[in-house]
């Protein structure tokens, strides 16, 4: 599983015209399934994302997480962070998770968020999105199941 993480002021996500998810202060998450990711990997993915210490404490220094500062957090699926772009001008998406795993995971995300206290909100699951989102840094994190002890 991969995670682009953006702090935000505030962000929400569109599906034709219409706002299906929006969030105040908290982090934008673009999720990225692969083929051998699982519902142990997206529960350990959302307690990275919810105890990692990227916002900043009273002196400026980032030392509090999602939860500390009760922020929100928006779950957006996108496959196009397994692109592999070392051969040729085209991505290859072959490490991809297949759209039916991926649906199920990303939603598995999601849930492990919340189900930590973290409110939630979410794109819709191979829609074609608008994302608008105002960055709080701007600070942005990439995590890997494989970075996640």
């Amino acid at each position: 599983m991969r995670v682009l993480l953006q702090r935000v002021a505030e962000a929400t996500v569109e599906v034709e015209g219409a706002v299906v998810g929006s969030i105040n202060r908290g982090l934008l998450a673009f999720v990225g399934v692969g083929k051998t990711d699982d519902v142990a990997s997206a529960k350990k993915m959302a307690d990275k994302v919810a105890n990692l210490r990227i916002f900043d404490d009273g002196a400026g220094k980032t030392n509090l997480s999602l939860l500390d500062v009760n922020g929100e957090a928006l779950v957006v699926s996108q496959f196009t962070l397994y692109a592999d772009c070392r051969k040729g001008r085209r991505p290859s998406f072959t490490d991809a998770g297949h759209p039916d795993v991926a649906a199920s995971l990303v939603e598995e995300f999601r849930t492990a968020l919340a189900d930590r206290g973290v409110p939630t909100a979410s794109g819709v699951f191979a829609a074609h999105m608008k994302v608008h989102l105002v960055n709080d840094g701007p600070f942005t994190v990439y995590l890997e199941d494989e970075q996640i002890a």
